[in-house]
């Protein structure tokens, strides 16, 4: 059962969380390990008890940012690199993060020591902590850490992909940020003229009886629309957007079928499957490269690639090698990965060096991505101007237009 519990540390500062326990006396204990006095508890209601009768109780929802996990297996890692006991450094993050008010991270932390102090090596620790902060790939990580005894190095691997995706995200953010802020502007500003000014240079341009070109028409035929029917469509934008939402929550053929429908977009497709495919890359090379068996490692990957539709290519690639197929002839089979992804299977499964194999396929795809990035940032400014240029000339020649026609024929 989940408890709601409310505990003061032995400096006497409160400190909230959740945790399981089969009754409230074993939740005591448990916050004892962590240096933790409980205070209140409570049991997890109406909700829990729902969830249990529908036997669909939800994974908790991940609190702790890939900023806040960055730091932590940074310190952690440099604590242990100087020889400090691993139940006395997540003591030290912990009494850090309750300075500092990382309410979230601080719970993270003590999880893990009160599994540690409870006997669990880090990785079940890892594997059992109820807010679900770590993904499997690095449960299965550390774990591969404590088996060959270097666990500062399989740290110094999962930081390297906290970084390298924290980049990734840094540098679509900001590709993002302009676009956005342009679109705006230039929706604003469409309603502002369509809206507003169109109207009465309508009334004043027939008032001057004079024959209108064709794209004066059309502007006001799409002020005439969105003045007649703007509400209809903006009802049936949110209502389409609400029927679109609960059928990709509820149905996962439509999931599938999304990001299927992603990965053929032009432009933004390949760039989208490049992604997938250097997360794969790097996430089976650390694996491969820890002694994790392949099946665990496909398995594993499944998680992070972040596309449903190369979920399942690698799912059915996973099927093959388990009847006996080799790695490339499952991955060339599956019909859904690259020429290139397979010869680079076949090259490290030649010469017995798949985990190099995978990271050289791991930094060629980064580069791709970091290109094709970089390439979009430089073009989408000028590509904005055009089309706000174009924009703003015909509006300007819808309306300056037939009003210098009629002035010209005006006689004194």
């Amino acid at each position: 059962m989940r408890y709601r519990y409310l505990a003061i540390d032995a400096s006497g500062e409160r400190v909230s969380g959740m945790l399981e326990a089969a009754t409230p006396e074993e939740l005591e204990i448990r916050l004892a390990r962590m240096d933790l006095y409980l205070v209140r508890e409570q049991s997890g209601g109406l909700a829990a008890a729902f969830s249990a009768w529908t036997g669909r109780a939800r994974a908790p929802r991940r609190v702790v940012s890939r900023r806040e996990l960055l730091d932590f297996w940074f310190q952690l890692k440099e604590l242990l690199r100087v020889g400090v006991p691993l139940q006395e450094a997540l003591r030290d993050l912990y009494d850090a993060h309750a300075e500092k008010g990382g309410e979230a991270m601080r719970r993270v932390i003590g999880a893990l020591q009160e599994g540690i102090a409870a006997g669990q090596t880090l990785s079940q620790a890892m594997r059992s902590e109820p807010e679900r902060a770590f993904r499997p790939l690095f449960v299965h990580l550390a774990q591969a850490g404590e088996t060959s005894g270097d666990l500062a190095r399989v740290m110094e691997d999962m930081i390297a992909t906290l970084k390298y995706e924290d980049d990734l995200l840094r540098k679509t953010q900001k590709l993002l940020i302009y676009p956005a802020f342009v679109s705006v502007i230039i929706l604003a500003a469409c309603l502002f003229l369509f809206l507003y000014l169109a109207p009465q240079l309508k009334t004043f341009l027939r008032q001057m009886n004079e024959a209108l070109p064709f794209y004066t028409r059309a502007l006001f035929a799409v002020a005439d629309a969105l003045g007649r029917y703007g509400l209809h469509l903006l009802a049936g934008i949110v209502l389409g957007a609400l029927v679109l939402k609960t059928w990709l929550v509820h149905s996962a053929a439509a999931r599938l079928y999304r990001d299927r429908l992603l990965l053929r977009l032009p432009i933004v497709g390949p760039v989208l499957q490049k992604i997938a495919l250097s997360r794969f890359a790097g996430a089976f090379a650390l694996l491969y490269a820890a002694g994790i068996p392949v099946l665990t490692a496909i398995a594993v990957t499944c998680d992070i690639v972040g596309n449903r539709a190369i979920q399942k290519a690698l799912a059915r690639a996973e099927e093959a090698i388990r009847e006996g197929s080799s790695l490339s002839a499952a991955f060339a089979d599956s019909g859904f990965f690259p020429v290139f992804v397979v010869r680079m299977l076949r090259v490290g499964e030649n010469t017995g060096a798949l985990d190099v194999a995978l990271e050289n396929l791991c930094h060629f795809y980064q580069r791709d991505v970091d290109l094709v990035v970089e390439r979009a940032e430089r073009l989408i400014e000028p590509v904005l101007t055009l089309v706000l240029g174009a924009l703003l000339g015909w509006i300007m020649m819808a309306f300056i237009g037939p009003i210098y026609d009629a002035v010209s024929h005006v006689t004194f």
